[in-house]
Parts: structure tokens; sequence; C-alpha cells
């Protein structure tokens, strides 16, 4: 059962972006894309009202959110496409959120980050994503100032540039390279930030950032160009932030 809901929702993270299939593109990350002209199938971006990102700047809670991972050093899969740097993980890791088990089936990344706080994006932020066995997604948002660069981030380097060519492609690294010790998080509910936009995901934006260096940033926007998805409305949800 846990391998069948894991596959289901890979193909499910997966399907939107491949390359072949994709018929949307972000746009300037300021103005509204407005997806569902493109496709019926895409009317929540813009009829939804828990879409993301949101402006983390005005948090309506404070809590510690009890958030633990149990990730480590593998061997993935790269998945690369027009606005996606992706890599792909075998079964094994995730997350605890709130007693909630999370599996990570992928990291993607976005120039700049999509959540703001206000006003203000990070450079780079990469997407860890979770499912749970019976389908419910799980997203943790890490960004990434300039700084000292990433070893995680130095062994994708190589297989940027031609998509042809490394296209699954194995990438070995340690997942935590790219996350805080400290994981306080911002936590609401909101979607996905791409079509078809599926609302229902548990977000979680670390608020501890990590360092890339100026050529590690350079070489994902070369990859992904723009690729922030406009900021959407909190409206009246709750957003918590750490203590």
């Amino acid at each position: 059962m846990k391998l069948l809901a894991y596959t289901a929702v890979a193909a499910l993270m997966a399907t939107p972006a491949m390359a072949q299939e994709k018929d949307w593109n972000f746009g300037d990350g300021v103005t509204d894309e407005r997806w569902s002209l493109i496709s019926n199938d895409y009317a929540l971006c813009d009829a939804g009202l828990n879409q993301s990102p949101i402006d983390l700047g005005t948090p309506n809670a404070r809590g510690d959110v009890a958030l633990s991972t149990n990730f480590g050093s593998t061997t993935g899969t790269m998945a690369l496409g027009e606005e996606k740097v992706q890599v792909d993980f075998p079964m094994g890791m995730g997350m605890t959120s709130g007693g909630t088990e999370f599996n990570l089936i992928q990291v993607h990344f976005h120039t700049p980050a999509e959540h703001a706080m206000d006003g203000e994006r990070h450079p780079l932020v990469a997407h860890f994503v979770h499912a749970t066995e019976d389908g419910r997604l799980g997203v943790l948002g890490v960004m990434f100032e300039e700084g000292d660069a990433n070893p995680a981030l130095s062994a994708i380097m190589p297989h940027l540039g031609d998509n042809d060519v490394h296209n699954g492609m194995d990438v070995s690294f340690d997942v935590n390279d790219m996350v805080p010790d400290d994981l306080g998080v911002f936590r609401y509910m909101g979607s996905l930030t791409t079509p078809p936009c599926s609302e229902g995901v548990n977000w979680h934006v670390a608020e501890q950032t990590m360092t890339a260096s100026a050529e590690q940033i350079e070489a994902m926007y070369a990859s992904l160009g723009p690729s922030a998805r406009s900021v959407q409305p909190q409206g009246n949800r709750l957003v918590v932030a750490p203590e």
C-alpha cells in the first residue's frame, strides 16, 4: 500500500512538469499568471482561495511546529526540463510534522524563491516534496542566500546545461547539506505553485536560510530562468510563524 501511494503521488507531481506535456510557463513573478486561460484543468490556479506562494511577513499566530526529518546521503535521479531542475529520490527518507509522517519524493528548485518575506525574495529556494501514505502532500521549503558554496548543490551543478544528456542520470549527495540544523518553520495550508495548483498542501518554510555561491545561484538561474509564481493572497488562512 505504501509503495502504491508513493508511486501515484510521484506520478502526480511529475506529470505537470514533463517537458513534452508542459503547456504553461512562469511569468515575471509579479503579474498574475492566469494559467486558467490555458486549460480548464488549471481553473483552481485563479479561482482557488488557498493558493501558494504567499508573503510570510504577516503571520497571524506564533508557535513551534513539531517538525523532524530523517534525511541522509542518497543517490537520486536527475529530472530536467523546461523551467525544471529536480532530483527524484528513492523511498526511505521523509519528515514528520505534528505527528504525521511524510515520505520524501523529490526536491526541485526555483529562482528566485517563491515565498516572500515583507516583499523580498531570496535568489534561490529548494522545495522538498513529500506525501503521506494516503496521498496528502507536504512541502519543506529552504531558501538560499549568496555565500559559501553548498556541497549538495555542487553535486547537482555538473548535470545542468544539457537536459538531453543529463536527464535521468544518477546524482549522489547528503540531503542534510541543503537543510538548516534549526528547523523552525512557517506553517500554513496552501497549494502546488504550478498547474494544476492543487490545494491541501501542508507547507513548511524554514526560517533559517542556507548559503549557495554566486556561481551556483547563477547556474541554477541559467537552467531555470525566472521560475517563481506571483505571490498569492493570504486571505483568512492561519499562518504560524516560529516563536
